[in-house]
């Protein structure tokens, strides 16, 4: 079955999203945020092959796109904290989708190598 074509700026829905929430760490960060609000140096613990450079900008983007929001307490030091936005919350479905997606290619994967030797 061939998919409509859908005209946008983006040239597609799907690619839309994509670009909202792809490349390396997105998905990552949103993964975590689905616990609850967390601190930047708790992402970036949880995330220790992500560079502090790329973490800020990863979570600017999805600051800017409405997903994730930053709240930064007047405090010294400044202390920050990111959370899920509402419309970031209705990621959470399609994230523990792909975790369960990941799961399976992992499996099978390891199944794959294991075949090989």
């Amino acid at each position: 079955m061939r998919h409509k074509s859908y005209a946008c700026s983006f040239g597609c829905s799907v690619e839309a999203a994509i670009e909202a929430i792809g490349g390396k760490w997105k998905g990552v960060i949103l993964f975590h945020l689905m616990d609850g609000t967390k601190r930047f140096n708790e992402l970036r613990r949880l995330m220790p092959s992500v560079t502090q450079r790329m973490l800020t900008k990863q979570l600017r983007e999805l600051e800017r796109d409405g997903i994730v929001h930053r709240h930064v307490y007047a405090e010294v030091p400044p202390r920050v904290e990111y959370r899920l936005t509402a419309f970031g919350e209705t990621l959470e479905p399609i994230l523990k989708e792909l975790e369960a997606w990941g799961s399976q290619y992992l499996n099978k994967l390891a199944a794959l190598r294991s075949e090989k030797e």
